[in-house]
């Protein structure tokens, strides 16, 4: 397939900017411009705006069951375009072309969930403490127009989150989508018009990250921040949204703790956890990274490890059987190298990868370090990409203070065999989603969000739905 240029969409209408600035688009795997993304100018953020103002005044007044219909049909047609789409995220991301296929599929599924709970947004009636005939009413309304903040690394699950909740609860949205890879959200957004989504209730623009959300932060017309990014950039715009007392979700960066203790089934933890790890070349914020193995049966965990880490196949996403594409960008290749020298200098031992792979793309071999020091930048910065650092412990309660030691809490993992085990891990391990001898697996009807540095808020769940809606109190009484 040819990779499209892609334009703004602004009141049902695909467009390029005001100025005509684009931005190029660049294939990882190669190195190489495949296309042009709009960039938009402060003329295309007000004509977004007034857009989306009207066309949530439209949009709330739909019924539950109304919004239901459009939903579905746009997930009908993101599966009919999954293998075009998949296409299309390969390209511009780099992850493999069943990594992206399963994402645009996924996505189909998560806004039928939304479309579905949407009938479930419930008020409820409240008798008076001394008159029967005073009707005491909680309702909820959508909060109104939203800006909505994403990421790179899933082009379209970070998107489809956001908005298949937003969407249920009657707000519109302006959407910033990440301009490294424009052209599959682009088409996320495409099957929402194509399934007869009304003129203004989604907007997608690209451009200068910090301008843009700057803007549509200060702006009168939006009521709520989404956004899902490094936590560095998720304070500063928690900070811009309190100035302005907007609400505000953040899923902000992560360091999962993967636990092994000595009664696991060991092949299983490197097995499950090691193909976790490299998911999209280790570019996933629930990512494991600090792998703390009991001592009894690190020799065993570390040799299965770097097992699956050397039969990983990388290259093009787009070849049979890639199994790992290339980083976003050559920064990445500088980053990775950097935390493994620096690990190496205080102590670690490298035990499998290493080095970049060939001289075109962003290639880095799936990597392991043991006896990782705890003042190593690995186990303190979010390394964000194929880089994991295994490191010993004696008891339980010792791996559980490490695996808390730091500022995230967004996910973690755990292997162990005891009920007891498994008992103190759920109550003592402090992160937003927690998984115990299974590899992560999200779903729309679980809550995905993380605590402290790791932001708050969910964007799964019934709960998803709570950061879209105002709660009021109406009481009317007969006279």
């Amino acid at each position: 397939m040819t990779y499209p240029d892609t334009q703004l969409f602004i009141d049902n209408v695909w467009q390029d900017a005001a100025d005509g600035r684009t931005l190029a688009v660049e294939n990882p795997a190669t190195g190489k411009e495949i296309g042009r993304v709009a960039y938009a100018s402060r003329a295309d953020l007000d004509r977004a705006l007034d857009a989306a103002d009207r066309g949530f005044v439209i949009w709330r007044d739909f019924t539950p069951a109304a919004r239901s219909v459009i939903m579905r049909k746009a997930a009908a047609l993101m599966r009919e375009r999954a293998d075009d789409i998949a296409m299309m995220m390969t390209l511009e991301q780099g992850k493999p072309l069943t990594e992206a296929r399963g994402e645009a599929l996924a996505s189909a599924d998560i806004i039928e969930w939304f479309a579905e709970e949407g009938f479930r947004v419930y008020g409820r009636l409240v008798p008076h403490r001394s008159n029967l005939s005073i009707r005491q009413m909680v309702v909820k309304d959508p909060v109104g127009p939203v800006a909505a903040f994403t990421p790179w690394n899933f082009p379209i699950n970070q998107v489809v989150r956001k908005i298949a909740a937003g969407l249920a609860t009657g707000c519109s949205m302006i959407v910033k989508a990440p301009e490294e890879t424009p052209a599959s959200p682009a088409a996320l957004i495409r099957a929402f018009q194509d399934a007869g989504l009304p003129d203004g209730v989604l907007g997608l623009v690209f451009g200068d990250p910090a301008e843009i959300s700057e803007y549509l932060i200060a702006s009168p017309i939006i009521r709520k921040i989404t956004f899902t990014g490094s936590t560095p950039v998720g304070k500063l715009l928690a900070g811009l949204a309190g100035q302005h007392m907007k609400r505000v979700s953040m899923e902000l960066g992560g360091h999962a703790p993967v636990i092994v203790c000595d009664d696991a089934d060991v092949e299983l933890a490197a097995r499950s956890i090691g193909s976790a790890k490299f998911r999209n070349a280790g570019q996933v914020c629930i990512s494991p990274t600090r792998f703390l193995v009991q001592n009894g049966v690190k020799p065993q965990f570390e040799k299965a490890l770097v097992s699956v880490a050397q039969e990983i196949k990388v290259g093009d996403g787009t070849a049979e059987g890639i199994q790992m594409g290339p980083l976003a960008n050559a920064r990445r290749l500088s980053a990775m190298a950097e935390f493994q020298d620096d690990a190496i200098m205080r102590g670690a031992h490298l035990l499998a990868g290493g080095s970049r792979i060939g001289e075109t793309g962003n290639f880095w071999e799936p990597t392991i370090l043991s006896d990782v020091p705890l003042d190593a930048r690995l186990f303190n910065d979010e390394p964000f990409g194929p880089v994991a650092g295994v490191r010993g412990f004696e008891t339980l309660g010792e791996a559980i203070v490490e695996a808390n030691r730091l500022s995230f809490g967004l996910a973690g993992y755990a292997f162990t065999r005891s009920l007891a085990n498994a008992d103190l891990l759920a109550r003592r391990v402090e992160v937003g989603m927690l998984w115990i001898n299974t590899p992560a697996a999200t779903s729309a009807e679980l809550p995905f969000g993380g605590l402290k540095d790791s932001g708050y808020g969910t964007e799964g769940g019934s709960e998803a739905l709570d950061a879209y809606l105002n709660v009021r109190s109406v009481v009317i009484a007969n006279v």
